[in-house]
């Protein structure tokens, strides 16, 4: 239980953001039965396919733990028996806390996917249904969590205990880290003017027409006019998932208007304006095709946004404005405003390595900034997109051997999470024994269950 238990602490401290990057569509498992219960808590088949489903979503299958069903059931066992402690202790829950939790993860999904509208489209449910959807979940998240904290309240770590942590490791075992930095990045995306906009939009709606009438090829006209690198050579075209977090929103519910053959209006995408075309579709799954035209920016338009930054980069050094600030003021990318613009490995960590930035041109702009300073406004190029950006180094570490100098927070931080993981053990151990518990027989072979299957009464 331990290995699971410092691994359901880790990403209980991302669950704020991790939880919430799709809206609530539940996918039909078919043949669903109670696999488990703890007192009056019970754990669904689904629930576990759906929490695999939602993970691998996310982008995180390379993070799935050996044995998944195993690992996400063990999760579920250890939430209900901390939600029915949690209920045993009357730890306090207001409805208005539910609802307060509930309307910030509909506002962040408003905010990734841009209006209310498209969020109910790619739902396929209303906000108000959603809110019911998210209300049980919502209330059992938060009690779990109130309850792991009050377990949890008193743990803290000492320098002495980081530093016999550290003392333990053997020295061939030390973590070698190449040279990190932390960088920050303001990035404006000046917008074409109207008429350019609106001259681009002609352009595809008479390659629509062309298409309708049977003069020309959807996949030819792809190959020819297309501006997306992507999909260009392959007559435009995709295959997509609805659910798929990675694809911009408003392309995704146009797409997925459409009925096979069709062709959507023009759409406008954060990359640009597109016509679509459903070639076939099974469900959330489809094959489609596009042409995305990108509105041209003019030399004016990226000089003035020069211009907007220098300001903006005055006001930073003159201390009126933090760069975390400016970043929520004033950046056009949206999901930077979350983490004040910050570059992230793909661990969540600020902390990266110059190969982990695919971005070149980003790694130019840092080669010659020393920590703390900032560079100038720098016009560059991305997905045929022209933008502007004023890039922060706020640190820069040598390549070394993991030390107590230099790496204590990372070291305290993961003696911190074991000593966690040893009194939520502890506690289980503790609490097991009182309560009801039954696990379907099916899962005898998880070893990862045994201690649950010690107490459980269908033995």
């Amino acid at each position: 239980m331990k290995k699971f238990l410092l691994i359901f602490l880790v990403l209980c401290l991302s669950v704020g953001v991790k939880s919430i990057a799709q809206p609530p569509v539940v996918k039909k498992v078919l043949a669903d039965k109670i696999v488990a219960q703890v007192g009056d808590k019970i754990i669904l088949y689904s629930d576990i396919v759906n929490a695999i489903s939602d993970y691998k979503r996310q982008g995180q299958e390379a993070q799935l733990p050996p044995n998944p069903e195993c690992a996400f059931l063990e999760g579920q066992l250890i939430q209900k028996a901390l939600v029915l402690q949690a209920e045993k202790d009357s730890l306090p829950l207001t409805d208005e806390d539910i609802d307060a939790a509930i309307d910030n993860r509909i506002r962040f999904y408003i905010g990734q996917y841009g209006t209310k509208e498209i969020l109910e489209e790619i739902a396929g449910k209303t906000i108000y249904q959603m809110k019911e959807d998210f209300r049980p979940l919502i209330r059992e998240q938060k009690l779990a969590d109130q309850m792991r904290a009050k377990i949890l309240e008193n743990v803290k770590i000492t320098p002495t205990e980081v530093r016999a942590y550290f003392d333990k490791i053997p020295k061939d075992s030390l973590a070698y880290y190449e040279s990190e930095v932390e960088v920050s990045q303001i990035i404006l995306q000046p917008k074409p003017a109207p008429e350019v906009e609106e001259y681009v939009s002609k352009q595809l709606y008479d390659y629509k027409r062309q298409v309708e009438s049977g003069t020309k090829n959807f996949a030819q006209l792809a190959k020819l006019y297309s501006e997306d690198p992507g999909s260009k050579d392959n007559g435009g075209e995709y295959n997509m998932n609805r659910n798929d977090k990675n694809v911009d929103p408003a392309f995704l519910a146009a797409a997925f208007k459409l009925k096979e053959g069709q062709i959507s209006p023009v759409v406008k995408s954060k990359f640009g304006l597109h016509i679509i075309q459903m070639v076939s579709r099974n469900g959330d799954d489809a094959k489609l095709r596009h042409i995305l035209k990108i509105p041209p920016v003019t030399d004016g338009e990226i000089q003035e946004a020069v211009k907007k930054l220098d300001s903006i980069k005055t006001q930073i050094l003159n201390h009126s404005i933090t760069f975390g600030e400016a970043v929520n003021k004033y950046s056009d990318e949206e999901n930077s405003k979350f983490n004040g613009g910050a570059i992230q490995g793909r661990d969540g960590s600020t902390y990266v390595t110059i190969d982990q930035i695919e971005d070149k041109d980003l790694v130019l702009a840092i080669k010659d900034l020393k920590p703390g300073e900032y560079s100038k406004p720098l016009p560059y190029e991305e997905r045929g997109l022209r933008k502007v950006r004023l890039v922060f180094l706020k640190t820069r570490t040598n390549p070394h051997r993991e030390n107590i100098k230099e790496d204590y927070n990372k070291i305290a931080q993961r003696s911190l999470e074991i000593k966690k993981a040893d009194k939520l053990e502890k506690w289980f151990k503790e609490h097991l024994p009182n309560y009801f518990i039954t696990i379907d027989k099916e899962y005898a072979g998880c070893k990862a269950l045994d201690d649950w299957f010690k107490y459980a009464s269908n033995n």
